[in-house]
């Protein structure tokens, strides 16, 4: 369980920084907070669960990596775009903020998944 406690982590310290800048440089005037943690909610969740889903596959036959990790990314990024879709068609959120912080927090996060895997990888291949 090394590696997921070691992802988490990254993922609150990544998720501390991100929010003390954007407390730091945005005016509470300019930005609706309220839209951007919406948006952070919905992409640390996704993160999340990403991550989960590739370390339940991780040990599996390839086949059932490949639909796990796949089925997921595509699971999960239909969630998103219904969620998305509701969060506009409904106006939960202010629309620029929220799609702004939303792709800036996918990009963000993202990152740090594809870089969480990149280690559960090579951790496999040292101890083999």
């Amino acid at each position: 369980m090394k590696p997921l406690f070691d992802f988490i982590l990254k993922l609150c310290i990544l998720t501390v920084v991100l929010w003390g800048m954007i407390y730091s440089l945005l005016d509470p005037g300019t930005v609706d907070y309220r839209s951007v943690f919406i948006a952070w909610v919905m992409v640390a969740t996704n993160t999340l669960a990403g991550y989960l889903i590739f370390e339940y596959a991780f040990a599996r036959e390839s086949r059932v990596f490949t639909i796990a990790v796949f089925g997921g990314l595509t699971a999960r990024l239909l969630l998103l775009m219904v969620l998305v879709f509701v969060i506009i068609y409904r106006h939960l959120a202010v629309i620029n903020d929220f799609v702004v912080s939303l792709f800036a927090f996918y990009c963000i996060y993202l990152i740090v998944e594809i870089l969480g895997y990149q280690k559960k990888n090579k951790q496999k291949k040292n101890t083999a």
